[in-house]
C-alpha cells in the first residue's frame, strides 16, 4: 500500500507539489492565476494536514476596472477623444459637430470639460472649438492600462481620483505564499482511516500509512429539540405564581360564548370591544347553549346566574342601576374566539362561589392562567391577531386598593421590575382600575407593563360571591417581556411562520433578574 496515491496527475494538489519542487517558495497568484480562491485553499489545506506544505495567507487590496474604464483603456479617455477629434478638424468644430465626430454625447460633454481644464482645447471668436496644442499625453488611459495589465499600481492620490470618477473599484484579493513542508514529496500517499480485519489477514497494516486521529475535531451537531423563547418565559412566570401560592386555571377553551367572554364580566352589549373589527366571531355554529344547559349537575344554579347577569345589565341589581338597555340573550350566546383569559377567571370565580369553607362561606383563593387570546388586530411589528395573556386573580375578604398596589410591587419585583407607577384607568369589569408602568432604562421612559383593578360587585355578586369578598385582577402580555429579554424588535420574529428555527435553538434558558 505504501507509495499508492489518491490523486490523479492532473490534480491541483499534485500540481502544487510539482511547482514547489521546481521553485520555493511559490505565490499562488503567479503560479495559478486563473484558479478560484476556494479551490487553491482546499488543496493547500489537504497538503498541510499531511505536513507536505506550509503556507502563509497574503491579503491586499487591488484595483479593478469598471466597464467605463475598460472602454477608456481600449479607446482613450474622454478628453483625449475630444482633443483628437478637434486636432483633425483644421477649422474647428461646433459642439453639435463635435458630438457627431466623437459619436457619443456623454463622452463629448465630460471630455470637453476636462480638455478645457487641461488647456488642450479652446474656443475661437467664431464660437467653434479648436485644439490648442499639437500633442497630449493621455495619463488617464496609461494609468488604467497599468491597472488592467496588473503592473505597478499608480500612487494612492491617482487611485483616489480614479475611484472618485467611478472608473475603478477596490477589491480585497487573497493569495498564498507556499513553502515545502516537513514531509514534502511529489506523490500524495494514501492514508487509511480504518484498521480492518482484511488488513490483519493480509498483513497490509504493516506497510499502510494511517491518518492521524484529530482529537480537536468537533463532533457533529446533535439533533435535539428546543423550547421556544415564549415557553421559557412562560415557565419562569409559572414558577413565580406557584411560589406565591397560586393555582393554575384550565385554559383549553379557545372558543367562548359572549356570555362568559363579555356579559358575565359586566361588559355591555353595545361596547366597542364586541364589534367585528375587534373580535373574531364563529360562523358555524353561530350560537352556544345557555350556561344552564352546560351542566346538568348545577342546572338550577346556572339558571339563577343567567338571570342575575340579565337583570344587572338591563334593570340593575345588587345596588347598581345597571346599563338600562334591553339585554339580548341571542347576543350573549354568540360564539367568539376568546379575547382575554378573564373569561376563564370568571368561570373559576363562579365555581368558587359554590364552595363552602369551614365558616360556611367561599374560601379565599388564588388563580392564574397563561394562554392564547385572539383580537382582530392589524398585524405590524408589535401586534398580532393572537398573543398570550398572563392573568392572575386573588379572592379574599378585606382586600383594599392599597393591598393590590403592594401585591403588584411584590409580584413584579420577583421579575426584577421595580419603581412601579400607577395610573387610574377604566375597565367595564373593575372599579377602581389601574394601569401599571415601570421606567424602561433602554428606552429612557415609562412604559406600560400591565393592567389591574378590583372586580365590580355587579360581576361578583351575580355569581353568588358574598358582599364582603373582594377580588384583585391583573394581566399583562407574555410577548412584551419575552421581546425585551431576547432583544427582539419585531413580534413576527417571535411568533408565526417567519420565526427562525436557529434562533429558537440558540437562545439560552431565561432567568428573570431578581436582584
Amino acid at each position: 500500500m505504501a507509495g499508492a496515491t489518491d490523486a490523479p496527475s492532473g490534480d491541483l494538489a499534485t500540481e502544487i507539489l510539482a511547482a514547489l519542487d521546481k521553485q520555493e517558495p511559490i505565490l499562488s497568484a503567479q503560479a495559478f492565476p486563473t484558479l478560484k480562491f476556494a479551490e487553491v485553499k482546499s488543496a493547500l489545506d489537504r497538503l498541510a494536514s499531511r505536513s507536505m506544505v506550509t503556507y502563509e495567507t497574503i491579503e491586499k487590496e487591488e484595483a479593478i476596472l469598471e466597464p467605463e474604464a475598460q472602454t477608456i483603456a481600449a479607446n482613450g479617455s474622454h478628453e483625449a477623444r475630444v482633443f483628437e477629434a478637434l486636432r483633425t478638424a483644421m477649422d474647428g468644430l461646433t459642439v453639435q459637430e463635435l458630438e457627431s465626430a466623437v459619436g457619443d454625447r456623454s463622452v463629448t460633454k465630460i471630455g470637453q470639460g476636462k480638455a478645457f481644464k487641461e488647456k488642450w482645447i479652446s474656443k475661437g471668436k467664431d464660437g467653434k472649438l479648436k485644439a490648442s496644442v499639437d500633442l497630449i499625453q493621455d495619463i488617464t488611459r496609461e494609468h488604467l492600462k497599468l491597472i488592467q495589465e496588473k503592473q505597478t499600481h499608480p500612487d494612492s492620490k491617482v487611485l483616489a481620483d480614479l475611484k472618485k470618477r467611478k472608473l475603478i473599484k477596490m477589491q480585497k484579493v487573497i493569495s498564498f505564499k507556499i513553502h515545502k513542508g516537513e514531509k514534502f514529496a511529489l506523490e500524495i500517499t494514501k492514508e487509511e482511516t480504518d484498521l480492518t480485519g482484511d488488513m490483519f489477514a493480509s498483513g497490509a497494516w504493516k506497510t499502510s500509512t494511517f491518518k492521524p486521529y484529530n482529537f480537536k475535531a468537533q463532533g457533529s451537531a446533535a439533533n435535539a429539540g428546543a423550547l421556544h423563547p415564549l415557553n421559557k418565559v412562560r415557565h419562569a412566570f409559572r414558577q413565580i405564581f406557584f411560589e406565591m401560592g397560586f393555582q393554575e386555571m384550565p385554559t383549553n377553551r379557545f372558543v367562548e360564548s359572549g356570555f362568559w367572554n363579555f356579559d358575565a364580566l359586566f361588559v355591555p352589549q353595545q361596547h366597542p370591544a364586541r364589534d367585528l373589527q375587534d373580535t373574531f366571531y364563529i360562523s358555524d355554529p353561530k350560537a352556544a347553549l345557555p350556561p344552564a344547559a352546560e351542566s346538568a349537575e348545577d342546572k338550577a344554579d346556572y339558571k339563577e346566574y343567567w338571570e342575575n347577569v340579565k337583570q344587572v345589565h338591563q334593570d340593575g341589581k345588587f345596588g347598581s342601576i345597571g346599563y338600562r338597555y334591553p339585554w339580548s340573550a341571542q347576543e350573549s350566546l354568540k360564539l367568539v374566539l376568546r379575547t382575554h383569559t378573564t373569561a376563564i377567571s370568571t368561570a373559576m370565580l363562579h365555581k368558587l362561589a359554590q364552595m363552602k369553607g369551614p365558616d360556611g362561606r367561599p374560601p379565599p383563593a388564588r388563580y392564574f392562567s397563561i394562554d392564547r387570546v385572539f383580537r382582530n388586530e392589524s398585524v405590524d411589528a408589535t401586534h398580532l391577531a393572537e398573543f398570550h395573556q398572563v392573568e392572575g386573580v386573588i379572592a379574599d375578604y378585606g382586600l383594599t386598593l392599597g393591598g393590590l398596589m403592594e401585591f403588584m410591587q411584590i409580584f413584579f419585583g420577583k421579575m426584577g421590575i421595580y419603581d412601579l407607577k400607577f395610573k387610574p384607568a377604566y375597565n367595564p369589569y373593575t372599579e377602581p382600575s389601574m394601569e401599571i408602568f415601570s421606567f424602561h432604562k433602554g428606552l429612557n421612559k415609562l412604559v406600560e407593563i400591565g393592567n389591574s383593578g378590583m372586580f365590580r360587585p355587579e360581576m361578583l355578586e351575580s355569581m353568588g360571591l358574598p358582599k364582603d369578598m373582594s377580588v384583585y385582577g391583573w394581566g399583562l402580555s407574555l410577548e412584551r417581556p419575552t421581546m425585551i429579554k431576547y432583544g427582539i424588535s419585531n413580534i413576527r420574529e417571535l411568533l408565526g411562520h417567519k420565526v427562525d428555527l436557529g434562533f429558537i435553538e440558540r437562545n439560552p434558558a431565561v432567568r428573570l433578574d431578581k436582584n
